[in-house]
């Protein structure tokens, strides 16, 4: 790193390396529109991977030629592109930028060992991309920041840098400034010339450009110092000494594989500035496989977690971290191989458990590996295997989900999965036509088994297929995805289930009597009805004397009462929280019977509704929302105009954030997901959980019923 140049000489074809040490996995975060994917593009080509910037979403053997669905890839979906580099594999991982594509992102970073922040250097660091770093220091992945796009024409890489440093915290320091057509290493003292392209010409720097970068380089050597296990730099340093290049980069790169230190490095993917820079930065300072932590590995069958290393003899445990179906090849999973090594025409154990919630069901079902791929964004490229800490592309292991565990069938592994933020933006889909239902359906399965940031929602209350996604252009892409794959299907607003419940005391009699021949029917009941509080359910009380109704027919009256109570009284919407008692009846020694009284309880129900009053009740929500403490005062107001209720402000541990707790009606949050978003800029997050049912204001009833 820090200006130590390699010559790169392998790269090219698919190769399957054999040694872990010599993988690197690196995630590309950032914004949409900070060049992450034509940084992508530039260094494949730099390196020989591809011979034109541009042409990483086109191939030859599972390609896309819809320029529309190209662009669609790269702006929500996941990519890998591996590329050679000195003798090191480097599988960089393109995540989206939209916030709404979170579970891409996720699944990058459980793919990678470390982590490329990618921001324009003319856009400042949005309040996304700080959540996503302080993800990645929570769990101490190694990070480097790319300020990329130097030839905007906005452009001011220094005030980028020191926004960065604003943004993400202490030990984000340069390692390069630009200078010309080139940059100029702050270790090294030398410049790096791309005025005629990649690599760059390494010469003497203009004096000017040494002294106006002295306050950096300063800066610079002593955060280095600060993160070295050596002691004694610091007294040298102090004292005057000229510490040697040679120990201030290997103690800065031990930092950055600690993650306790992040370099920023500027970059022009069009010109070429900075690509050497960060191929050696990738290849020298970020960690192996070997280095990294793997997930906790379990046994389905209960017995203690393994201590699983990237050791290619080891176990296999393996892990899909995204699922696509392409229309050539069919069902496509990439695989993070953590330990073990996966080989063609072997059989394997894919497990999935823990995220039935999500249209995800428990299974263990053993399949074989046919072939395996290298994948270059959209082509596949067959190697003969993919040893522990590499990632590969399976085909047609039709029961592989985004999440599963790939193990030996002998030695079933299951991983715990990563953490998938809750979807909370509901969109009620219908089919056209009959014949759409099906495909629909068929659909909806493929997509929630490659996406799990997807819910599926079969509301037996309202009737509808609700899906929950993560924002509005997720939803967008889900309904494109359903309709190309055949189902016409639309859209209509989501119904929010409510519950009736009585306001007063009511008391009724319920008489079924018919006589047509033979045996009739006969049962009278005579009930009190009283409202209970919220969320006490429902309560049966008998208080027959005298045997007025035989004892085997009490509990056919309360049979009648609770269908009753499932179907509803006035709006169809099921009663809650109230209390039957049953005081009075008559019965017939011939004619009474377990349906007729079932029959009479239920009469008895909607008698009392029409002579007492009925109240609608509607879910109210528990709110969590985390933002910034700028938009407190927008969110406060937007909260008490969807009629919620603030409990509380408090801080939150990150400073400069707060969270709002509040209660509000869950019609009110059908699209809050969008609403707070635009809100607070894309900066705030919420939660939400059912708290109980409140009375639905009566000026409302007419427009929800």
């Amino acid at each position: 790193m820090a200006g130590k140049h390699t010559e790169n000489g392998d790269a090219g074809a698919a190769v399957a390396v054999d040694d872990p040490a010599k993988v690197r996995n690196v995630v590309l975060v950032g914004p949409s529109g900070s060049g992450k994917t034509t940084l992508t593009e530039a260094l494949l080509t730099a390196s020989g991977v591809l011979t034109r910037a541009g042409s990483v979403t086109e191939g030859t053997t599972v390609c896309d030629h819809d320029p529309a669905a190209v662009r669609q890839q790269r702006s929500v979906g996941l990519s890998v592109a591996p590329l050679m580099h000195d003798g090191v594999k480097i599988n960089l991982i393109d995540t989206p930028g939209y916030a709404d594509f979170v579970g891409e992102l996720r699944a990058g970073l459980r793919a990678a060992d470390a982590a490329l922040f990618v921001v324009c250097a003319a856009e400042g660091v949005d309040a996304a991309t700080v959540a996503v770093w302080e993800e990645c220091a929570a769990v101490g992945m190694p990070r480097a920041v790319i300020v990329a796009r130097l030839d905007h024409q906005r452009a001011d890489p220094e005030t980028e840098i020191a926004a960065c440093r604003d943004a993400f915290g202490a030990g984000v320091l340069p390692l390069y400034l630009p200078a010309r057509d080139g940059l100029v290493g702050l270790i090294t003292q030398r410049f790096f010339d791309y005025s005629d392209g990649y690599p760059p010409k390494i010469g003497e720097p203009d004096p000017a450009d040494l002294e106006r970068m002295t306050e950096a380089r300063n800066e610079l050597i002593e955060g280095i110092i600060a993160e070295s296990e050596d002691e004694t730099l610091m007294d040298r340093y102090l004292a005057g000494e000229d510490l040697d290049q040679d120990t201030l980069i290997e103690d800065l790169e031990k930092a950055v594989a600690r993650g306790s230190f992040h370099p920023v490095i500027p970059v022009c993917s069009a010109t070429g500035v900075g690509l050497a820079e960060v191929l050696d930065g990738i290849k020298r300072a970020f960690p192996s496989p070997l280095e990294h932590a793997l997930p906790t590995v379990t046994d389905p069958n209960g017995r203690s977690p393994e201590k699983l290393k990237a050791d290619p003899d080891g176990p296999l445990a393996a892990e899909v971290v995204r699922t696509a179906v392409d229309s050539y090849v069919g069902r496509v999973s990439l695989v993070r191989v953590f330990s073990g090594t996966l080989r063609p025409e072997r059989p394997v154990h894919v497990s999935g458990h823990g995220m039935a919630e999500r249209g995800h069901e428990d299974h263990d079902v053993d399949e074989r590996v046919a072939h395996i791929y290298s994948p270059l964004g959209a082509t596949l490229r067959e190697v003969p295997y993919c040893v522990a800490g590499d990632l590969c592309a399976l085909t047609k292991v039709g029961s592989a989900e985004t999440g599963d565990t790939v193990s030996a069938p002998e030695h079933p592994l299951l991983m715990a999965p990563w953490t998938m933020p809750e979807p909370l933006l509901p969109v009620a889909v219908v089919a056209k036509t009959r014949s759409d239902e099906d495909t629909m359906a068929r659909n909806l399965a493929r997509l929630v088994a490659g996406d799990p940031t997807l819910r599926l929602e079969r509301n037996a209350e309202t009737h509808q297929m609700v899906v929950w996604c993560m924002g509005e252009a997720h939803a967008d892409v889900v309904l494109a995805r359903l309709r190309s794959g055949g189902a016409d299907v639309d859209t209509e607003p989501v119904k929010v289930p409510l519950r009736e419940t009585f306001g007063s005391q009511a008391k009724a009699k319920g008489r079924h009597v018919k006589q047509s021949g033979g045996h009739g029917q006969y049962a009278v009941c005579d009930i009190v009805v009283e409202p209970l509080p919220r969320g006490s359910g429902f309560q049966f009380v008998d208080k027959i004397v005298g045997g007025a109704i035989p004892n085997q027919f009490i509990p056919s009256v309360e049979k009648g009462i609770r269908a009753q109570l499932e179907r509803g009284l006035v709006s169809g919407f099921p009663v809650v929280d109230i209390k039957v008692t049953l005081v009075d009846g008559k019965a017939h020694s011939v004619d009474s019977s377990d349906a007729a009284f079932q029959t009479a309880g239920s009469i008895a129900l909607k008698e009392a509704a029409a002579a007492g009053q009925i109240t609608l009740l509607e879910p109210v929500d528990t709110v969590s929302v985390r933002l910034p403490d700028e938009h407190l005062g927008t969110v406060l107001g937007d909260l008490s105009s969807r009629r919620g209720r603030v409990l509380g402000t408090e801080a939150d541990p990150s400073p400069g954030y707060s969270v709002i707790r509040a209660e509000v009606p869950a019609t009110q949050l059908i699209r809050y997901a969008i609403d707070l978003r635009s809100l607070s800029s894309g900066s705030a997050t919420f939660t939400r959980e059912f708290s109980r049912f409140d009375p639905l204001p009566q000026n409302l009833v007419p427009t929800m019923t």
